[in-house]
């Protein structure tokens, strides 16, 4: 068996944590429409334990993004590598934005936005860092 380094677990948590924001935001985009027809009161508490997990899970993402980047010897790569990088971290942030305009939100539109461009943002990112990992 290969042995698993300090690398092995940062990228696994890093992984496991976008894992959790991302899939979190299917599962409940997939959920709230037959919540809110059957059971309406129930939503905010979905939401609520939802975002329990999912806020903590971004910040790990953010940590062990930070952590990889400084492992990260910059000069080292190519300018492909670094604007992938640039767009990963963008992306990542796009998604927080729109995460706190969905959360915030008070508007339909707010509310809708906010969610669908979230969601978008974060499988972006987490594409992209698929990129990072694989070159291509």
């Amino acid at each position: 068996m290969i042995t698993p380094t300090i690398d092995t677990l940062r990228l696994f948590l890093h992984v496991l944590a976008a894992s959790v924001w991302v899939g979190g935001q299917i599962v409940l985009g997939v959920l709230v429409p037959r919540l809110r027809a059957s059971h309406p009161q129930a939503v905010k508490s979905a939401a609520n334990g939802f975002a329990r997990a999912a806020w903590p899970a971004f910040g790990l993402t953010v940590v062990t993004g930070i952590w990889s980047i400084l492992e990260l010897s910059i000069s080292d790569t190519d300018s492909d590598y670094q604007v992938t990088l640039f767009v990963h971290v963008l992306l990542a942030v796009a998604t927080a934005v729109f995460a706190v305009i969905h959360s915030v939100g008070r508007t339909k539109m707010a509310l809708a936005l906010g969610g669908a461009l979230g969601l978008l943002t974060g499988l972006g990112a987490m594409f992209v860092g698929l990129l990072l990992r694989t070159g291509g």
